[in-house]
């Protein structure tokens, strides 16, 4: 097995742990919001709650694409086609632009 044959193998490996990790988040924070919305005694705990499991869940998002970007740039190293490098751009803006409101987010929340 060549060098190549075991980057496009750990590429393979690295979005599947992406997606696990983007599912994982989901599932969690989808039990806690059920927790949340079952234990709230009033809809302002309630929609306190949601703001902070929303927060959570957009950092295990993060987490995951930052894996998608690793496995895209070496794709993008294995293949520096144009089409695998706008792919890459893409995801990096859309994580760019996630986070960037994540934060606004966090410190809207944190202020309240």
């Amino acid at each position: 097995m060549d060098f190549k044959n075991i980057l496009e193998k750990l590429i393979i490996i690295l979005q599947g742990l992406s997606t696990i990790v983007i599912i994982w988040g989901i599932a969690i924070q989808f039990a806690l919001w059920l927790k949340s919305e079952i234990v709230s005694k009033t809809r302002k705990t309630a929609v306190e709650n949601v703001a902070t499991i929303k927060n959570f869940l957009g950092t295990y998002i993060l987490f995951g694409l930052e894996i998608l970007i690793g496995a895209d740039i070496i794709e993008s190293i294995l293949d520096p086609s144009l089409n695998h490098i706008l792919g890459l751009a893409a995801i990096v803006i859309i994580r760019t632009i996630i986070s960037y409101f994540l934060n606004k987010e966090i410190e809207y929340i944190n202020k309240n």
